[in-house]
């Protein structure tokens, strides 16, 4: 029988690379948690017609990448493939704005697009994403920016640059849209058969294309900077003035768009070295009309998202693997140890200590090879010597061999303040 295996574009994450995970999640909740934002968890599973209506129906996601079908009910269903449009979906559907007047929410969850797979990206996926949702002035941009930056920091990556630019507003977009199509058409044949689509459909995507011609066509297009309306630009000044005030440096690039139709104003990247054309790990901007466009009131915001697994991969070449805390592995011999070893495994889990026995009994040799297979700190060994004088013989894995307390002999009522001395308190 053909063996079954995971779904292009999916993955198992096994024991020794959730360590990776779980550690990451951790420093990026405390960063959030500290900034003040708060936790939404939104489902997998949204209706087909709010990622149409938000991310924009002639973007690559909707058009090719989403995975849609159709529910028992005949309705349309989409897998989410990004936080931003659920984010708002709950904002309105539980009228939140009439409860707060500004909000800071978080997600940290798995996302689906069907697209090829490559290094960093894989069709399921897990974004860390955050959503400022009532204020429109540029500082709210600034606490973003600084946040996203914050939170890529402390996961390791303080090797990342920041880009930033202005997509303008639908007063003054137009007519840069308008001078670049015009542009774009006469460099038509330079460029690549998608872009060639999109310069009717989604012409400011033609300027973030990876390909080399498209890039080249790319650097010379129209500058947005040089279209933007006075309210767009001191806009601009304001964030980039706010920017420098906290020591952040950045990059202007007039090339660098996001590919959601629902960005306005203000957007930026966090990029990082090591990832090929795939060095975006983090962005984000403004997104003042879409909480309209999704039927509630004008309500201004900004938001960003990075993608975890790119970071963890970058993560990976830069960084030992995360070590947890020490174990302490309790061996026994004989029905008699058995017994004795299962209440002070109990005992020392509920004092907080990582703790592993071998179920499998078997001779001591063996229990000690899988101790240290397991890299224990500590085995504690509970033998019929030992059972009889009340005691416990510890074992220092770290001590080296020779050493006068490689080995010793302790009473159980003493174990506490062993472990302890060993262990210098940590847990």
């Amino acid at each position: 029988m053909e063996a079954i295996q995971v779904l292009k574009g999916m993955r198992d994450l096994l024991p020794e690379q959730t360590a990776w995970w779980q550690r990451m999640e951790r420093e990026l909740a405390g960063v959030l948690d500290r900034f003040g934002y708060q936790e939404l968890r939104t489902p997998l599973l949204e209706p087909t017609a709010l990622f149409k209506r938000s991310i924009g129906e002639a973007t690559d996601i909707v058009e090719k990448e989403m995975y849609t079908f159709q529910d028992l009910d005949g309705s349309s269903v989409t897998l989410r493939p990004e936080g931003t449009a659920s984010a708002v979906r709950a904002y309105l559907e539980n009228f939140t704005w009439k409860k707060e007047p500004i909000s800071r929410w978080y997600y940290l969850g798995t996302m689906f697009r069907h697209e090829k797979p490559q290094k960093g990206r894989y069709r399921m996926f897990s974004q860390v994403g955050a959503e400022l949702l009532g204020a429109a002035e540029p500082a709210a941009d600034v606490e973003l920016i600084d946040l996203a930056v914050e939170c890529v920091r402390a996961v390791g990556l303080s090797e990342a640059t920041l880009e930033l630019n202005s997509l303008g507003c639908p007063a003054c977009r137009p007519a840069y849209r308008e001078r670049l199509v015009a542009y774009l058409r006469v460099q038509r044949s330079a460029l690549c058969e998608p872009c060639q689509r999109r310069l009717e459909t989604n012409p400011l995507r033609v300027l973030d294309c990876k390909v080399e011609g498209c890039q080249k066509v790319a650097e010379e297009a129209p500058r947005i900077l040089d279209f933007l309306g006075p309210e767009c630009l001191s806009h601009l000044e304001a964030v980039r003035a706010g920017l420098e005030s906290m020591g952040h440096a950045y990059r202007l690039n007039h090339r660098m768009v996001r590919g959601l139709d629902y960005y306005s104003r203000t957007t930026f990247e966090l990029l990082t070295g090591g990832l090929g054309a795939q060095s975006a790990v983090a962005g984000g901007g403004r997104y003042d009309g879409l909480v309209a466009q999704l039927g509630g009131p004008e309500i201004p915001a900004v938001g960003f998202a990075a993608g975890l697994d790119r970071i963890l991969l970058r993560l990976a070449e830069l960084r030992e693997p995360p070590q947890g805390p020490p174990i302490i592995f309790v061996a026994s011999q004989g029905e008699a140890g058995w017994r004795a070893a299962l209440p002070l495994v109990q005992r020392l889990r509920r004092a907080g200590h990582k703790v592993l026995s071998d179920v499998r009994a078997g001779s001591l040799k063996a229990q000690l090879k899988r101790a240290d297979k397991d890299r224990a700190r500590l085995v504690l060994v509970l033998g019929e010597e030992e059972i009889q004088a009340g005691a416990v013989s510890v074992k220092d894995m770290a001590a080296p061999e020779g050493a006068q307390d490689k080995q010793v002999r302790c009473a159980l009522a003493d174990l506490d303040r062993l472990l302890g001395e060993k262990l210098g308190g940590v847990k």
